[in-house]
């Protein structure tokens, strides 16, 4: 093996691009004022020469560690069994990898973890970090303004993420989506299954379901029960929408798990589905809609592409750029089972 003398240097490979060191050096860690024809002749001469940059020194000099947080303020079990994160992990685990970096994951039980947090992102661990803190009143989006690092939330963090970088989906018209499917069905009596009361996604869709309703003179009083997102809230939910409005014919579900309960919770009711009932979800989650019994309508989003545009901010952000939108809404669509028509 040679010696690390024989290995090639940023001189090296800024004579091989024919261009300057500084330049040589911008191009390699992705910096603005670099022209794509001498961006790419770098890249090309360090693929050429073998080139691969001393990383404890590239840090001195960029102050970047290669590493990005997800943190996710939730409780660890909750997460790890919720579909919706495990998609969410995987896709910020490839998009961070496709940029060279490594992720990070942090979870945020409760406040008491919200200094501990603080203290680890600001310590120069991380370049920044991708957070996921969906209640309303929750302390960390309004700490996390504190950090000397880039911060991108998924989903809106409440009143507090006026002045923040934000990718949400746009929840108000996916209940819209699904609401005006029922009511294109012939069904009148349509409840639903919200999400948490804190939620600011969840009290998107109950908007949704009850502007929509509204606009066609049906009624939504005493017509929703809040549930917690999982299959055993939504049994619960459908549970009670069942005892106070027995002449029910459709349900709108805030998430595809609340969804496989509320299914669950009909079927030992004796409803057929669906025939008696229709049901529509929210998340087309692909681990649990086209496999449920039977298979499930329900509103379509995208978390890689979420997080993909996180991401994309992210790196704007840490390249000194201003990102034209502080606050990206995803657009939704509705994917259409058996769960509403045969």
């Amino acid at each position: 093996m040679g010696s690390t003398q024989d290995r090639p240097t940023l001189e090296d490979v800024a004579a091989y691009a024919g261009v300057s060191r500084s330049t040589a050096s911008r191009a390699l860690n992705e910096e603005m004022y670099v022209s794509p024809k001498a961006r790419e002749a770098v890249l090309a001469a360090a693929r050429d020469l073998g080139y691969s940059p001393n990383q404890a020194a590239r840090s001195l000099v960029t102050k970047r560690t290669g590493a990005v947080a997800l943190v996710l303020s939730e409780p660890e079990s909750k997460v790890l069994d919720d579909p919706y994160f495990l998609i969410v992990m995987r896709a910020a685990f490839r998009e961070l990898a496709n940029r060279g970096s490594q992720m990070l994951v942090m979870f945020v039980d409760a406040p008491d973890d919200i200094p501990r947090t603080m203290k680890f992102l600001d310590g120069g661990h991380v370049d920044g970090a991708l957070v996921f803190a969906p209640h309303s009143g929750d302390p960390l989006p309004v700490a996390l303004k504190l950090l000397r690092v880039p911060v991108v939330f998924g989903g809106r963090p409440g009143r507090s993420g006026s002045d923040l970088y934000t990718v949400d989906y746009d929840n108000v018209a996916g209940a819209r989506l699904a609401v005006e499917h029922l009511i294109g069905l012939g069904r009148g009596n349509i409840v639903t299954i919200s999400g948490p009361e804190d939620h600011p996604a969840a009290l998107d869709r109950l908007t949704g379901w009850r502007e929509t309703l509204a606009a066609q003179g049906l009624p939504t009083a005493g017509r929703a029960a809040s549930g917690d997102f999982t299959q055993t809230g939504g049994e619960a939910a459908m549970a009670r929408l069942l005892d106070e409005h027995p002449d029910l014919d459709a349900v709108f579900v805030a998430s595809d798990p609340m969804a496989i309960g509320a299914l669950r919770a009909l079927r030992m009711a004796g409803r057929r589905i669906p025939e008696d009932v229709a049901v529509v979800g929210f998340d087309d989650n692909p681990s649990l809609a086209p496999v449920s019994d039977p298979p499930l309508t329900s509103v379509h989003q995208e978390p890689a592409e979420q997080v993909h545009q996180m991401v994309e901010i992210l790196h704007e952000l840490l390249s000194g750029q201003s990102p034209a939108n502080r606050h990206e809404v995803l657009p939704v669509s509705l994917t259409v089972r058996e769960s509403t028509q045969r």
